[in-house]
């Protein structure tokens, strides 16, 4: 059976042993889009730097700079990335000290499959709960916070007023707008237009080429409005 991947979060695997970070990258890979891989502390903290992933997954022991320390820089400036702590059973004072660095959880090695499955899935759906995102599908979101329509990891590009009709249908997901209500929205502040019926359905028409099908609903005799995932 196909897996969709998840394609609007990313995560990087901090782990020193080779085989276990080969053998944990490719399970990541069946799942996520973008799996990023480090062998040490400071290439992990690179990474994150650089790709700003949404997850982290790490050991604690690793040459140059360990788990713990990367985590601790990460989290002078960044409260918000989830981190899951890999972790042998002589660490228990190591876990301590990490709990204090605000953990999602840590898993015991052997890592359990099943285990890392559920842990990553709650992850993977808390980031979505709790970010600014109003999600149509899976991979596709609009960021309430920037105005910007995404699928996975890129950004699809909007027209102004496309960007306009999408800010005000997602303002209130599953409420119905009238075409009056969207023209006067996409024209306010500005020179008074005559309702235009034909401008409504001819910028609905584009946008609807960038949307997963039914995305957008026109409810007879009332207007459209947005229905989300």
């Amino acid at each position: 059976m196909k897996i969709n991947k998840i394609k609007d979060i990313s995560i990087l695997l901090a782990e020193d042993e080779t085989e276990l970070r080969e053998t944990l990258s490719e399970y990541l890979q069946i799942f996520f889009s973008r799996v990023y891989t480090a062998a040490c502390g400071n290439e992990a903290y690179d990474i994150y730097k650089q790709k700003r992933p949404n997850i982290i997954l790490t050991d604690i022991y690793m040459p140059n700079l360990d788990g713990l320390d990367m985590i601790a820089k990460i989290r002078k400036d960044d409260q918000e990335t989830k981190i899951i702590v890999i972790s042998a059973h002589s660490e228990q004072e190591k876990l301590l000290k990490a709990i204090k660095l605000h953990l999602e959880t840590y898993l015991i090695k052997p890592i359990k499959t099943d285990v890392l499955k559920q842990v990553l899935f709650d992850t993977v759906e808390l980031i979505r709960k709790t970010t600014n995102r109003t999600y149509i599908n899976d991979t596709t979101y609009w960021d309430n916070d920037t105005n910007t329509l995404w699928t996975g990891s890129k950004e699809i590009k909007l027209r102004k007023m496309e960007n306009l009709l999408l800010k005000l249908l997602f303002s209130e997901p599953n409420h119905c707008f009238s075409a009056e209500e969207i023209f006067k929205f996409l024209h306010e502040g500005k020179e008074k237009k005559e309702f235009s019926m034909h401008a409504i359905t001819s910028l609905m028409k584009r946008i609807r080429t960038k949307l997963p099908d039914n995305t957008i609903h026109n409810i007879y005799g009332s207007g459209y409005k947005i229905t989300p995932m």
